[in-house]
């Protein structure tokens, strides 16, 4: 590559090479490099441009200006330019004539040097250290119970955390928003915003509108629940449709709906309303309406702006009774939220932190053993640039608002607070590279706020990571991912399952993921069986089950080196069996998926695959009220409360 284009490309935190899953040297191409220093604002299409751009780097260099936010640690100092003034939190100032001082508290304050007027952010060392205990792993949407509208609510994760036989936290899936419009998205992978939660799982029921209304209005609501599907497959569009009718005949009780006290929210709320007028995508909306800050969306005046926002107050209060179930049943940690990685470029957070993201870029993966020619996730992407300048706003109000309701925080691929790939506009997945992001900022803010809330941080750090991932996740007390299928010694000739007691101390350990075979399937091989249905497998299906014939043989030794199982032990003996191996681990936190311990053959998602795999569809076999009682659940979970702590 020409040095100048390296160099630029390094000045903006824009990977030319990197390791792949071989741990090879993989050389960016060219055009992969110019197209996203594109997406941040630069211009490297000729020599010419290259070269200015590099001249204005260098420039900002010489001057020695700061940048738009300054992250130290508690008890950290960092030098200035010159004398500066700190404004703290609470309003007070500090003079710092040598720098930042080493004694400021944690938070978020201002930095005043010379004319320039920065965010400094006092962040923790480290996190307090998570408590020992279990939990489950409970995809929301799956549940369900003779309350519940075709989909599990906040009501029924209200009764799962009284009848669940005492675990210290309940781990969900994402419960970020949804465009309130048709058909309804169903990854919950992919929201429309992170900072707000969805519709969908409210409980009607649960309402105050709801309990005020008088008989006739109350059978009207019930009236509106809809039949099961006939494929018995979760539905989502009717369960919108049927919940936003319910709720549109309780709207004249909610009373007058306060639209000042919280802008963000009627920011989102206001998105709602558009969106159900002018089609889920604003970028395919009148051009007067595509900025949330234009004179056209300002004078935008709707009764559905209220009703949105009204919505986000009653998800709110369920969330809270939700945690108020766990603290009330003695949890240590209680529910525990997940942080997809990004957000559907066309929906409310994409109109609305427009400024923050890269626009058009397409978050993925390299090319790796699995997915050959990488991953395009479609995701939208924070421009680390403008994170910095905006003194990481939007990330700290993303962050504060799930916390509010949050005991912890699952973040989905936590590699990405390091660098994510990103692939520009009109490329293929295996054309992008990676743009790095400032840890020090992103893992910092998290823990800030985390403490703040008194919550635990669990990071996802599967598959091929760097090492400094693992390491920073354990020196700041946040947990990695520790997962049976994958917790193998992967240099030796047998590749076998690693002992229980060889496992990290700092991570949750799980039999699987909902992107992995459950239990049942991973013993029956039944991923095998419909990625060969599906066409989904890179070799000979004779050679794929020939794998999977041997990995079972490697984990089922593994169980009886530890003394387990026996050559006669059913499935279901051989699942608990997973479970209790789990339990012998130093691993602070152990859960139990439901689809393991209910002997589900199917996954939740099958990567890869869209319509024609059922993902995020399937609800689990057994209600709510079986599940409370199912010989299956109280095994587990008395397997995994008899854990003790390492000595």
């Amino acid at each position: 590559m020409d040095a100048d284009l390296a160099a630029l490309a390094t000045a903006h935190g824009v990977a030319t090479w990197y390791e792949d899953w071989h741990r090879e040297r993989k050389d960016v191409e060219d055009h992969s490099v110019v197209g996203v220093l594109k997406l941040l604002g630069v211009d490297a299409s000729t020599p010419e441009a290259i070269r200015e751009q590099l001249a204005a780097v260098r420039e900002r260099e010489k001057l020695g200006r700061m940048p738009g936010t300054v992250v130290v640690r508690e008890g950290g100092t960092r030098e200035l330019p010159g004398p500066a003034t700190v404004t703290l939190e609470d309003g007070s100032t500090r003079e710092a004539p040598d720098g930042v001082p080493g004694d400021l508290p944690l938070g978020w304050h201002r930095l005043h040097v010379g004319d320039q007027d920065v965010t400094l952010v006092v962040v923790p060392e480290q996190l307090p250290e998570p408590p020992q205990t279990w939990g489950w792993m409970l995809q929301l949407y799956a549940l369900h119970s003779q309350q519940s509208w075709g989909i599990g609510d906040l009501g029924d994760l209200r009764e799962f955390l009284t009848v669940s036989h005492g675990p210290g936290l309940v781990l969900l899936n994402p419960l970020h928003a949804i465009t309130p419009t048709l058909p309804v998205a169903t990854s919950p992978y992919s929201p429309s915003s992170r900072r707000f939660a969805n519709p969908l799982y409210l409980r009607v029921a649960d309402t105050p509108e709801y309990r005020r209304a008088d008989p006739p209005l109350r059978e009207a609501v019930d009236a509106l629940k809809p039949a099961p599907a006939a494929d018995g497959l979760i539905d989502y569009s009717a369960v919108w449709q049927a919940k936003r009718a319910a709720l549109e005949l309780l709207w004249p009780l909610a009373g007058e709906v306060d639209l000042e006290s919280d802008p963000g929210l009627t920011d989102f709320a206001r998105f709602c309303a558009l969106a159900e007028l002018h089609g889920p995508n604003w970028q395919e909306w009148p051009e007067e309406l595509r900025r949330p800050d234009s004179p056209a969306v300002r004078k935008f005046h709707s009764d559905r702006v209220a009703f949105h926002a009204w919505l986000q107050r009653l998800l709110n209060a369920q969330l809270e009774a939700a945690n108020d179930a766990a603290r009330a049943g003695g949890m240590p940690i209680g529910v525990v939220h997940d942080l997809a990685v990004g957000i559907d470029p066309a929906g409310a957070d994409g109109w609305l932190l427009q400024d923050v993201l890269a626009a058009g870029v397409h978050v993925g993966a390299p090319p790796d053993a699995f997915n050959q020619l990488g991953q395009d996730w479609g995701l939208a992407a924070w421009r680390p640039d403008q994170l910095i300048e905006t003194g990481y706003a939007a990330y700290r109000d993303m962050l504060r608002r799930i916390f509010r309701h949050a005991g912890g925080l699952r973040v989905d691929h936590v590699a990405g607070l390091w660098r994510l790939w990103w692939v520009p506009p009109g490329m293929g997945p295996d054309e992008g590279t990676y743009v790095h992001y400032d840890p020090e900022a992103m893992l910092g803010i998290l823990a800030l706020e985390a403490q703040r809330a008194g919550a635990v941080v669990i990071g996802e750090d599967l598959g091929t990571v760097l090492p400094e991932v693992t390491e920073t996740l354990e020196r700041m007390n946040m947990l990695g991912s520790a997962v049976l299928w994958f917790t193998r010694d992967w240099d030796a000739e047998d590749q076998h399952f690693v002992p229980a007691e060889e496992y990290p101390r700092n991570a949750l350990a799980s039999v699987s993921t909902h992107d992995l075979p459950t239990a049942a399937g991973f013993l029956t091989g039944e991923q095998v069986r419909v990625r060969d249905e599906l066409g989904q497998l890179a070799g000979p299906v004779e050679q794929e089950r020939e794998n999977a014939a041997r990995d079972k043989a490697a984990l089922l030794e593994a169980l009886r080196a530890e003394g387990l199982i026996t050559a006669s032990s059913s499935d279901d003996e051989i699942i608990v069996a997973m479970h209790a191996f789990l339990a012998r681990t130093p691993c602070r936190l152990v859960t139990a998926s439901l689809y393991d311990v209910l002997g589900e053959l199917a996954q939740p998602n099958l990567p890869g695959t869209m319509n024609e795999y059922p993902n995020w569809r399937m609800p689990l076999s057994a209600g709510l009220e079986q599940i409370a009682e199912d010989p299956r659940v109280r095994s587990v979970a008395a397997v995994l409360a008899e854990r003790k702590a390492p000595a």
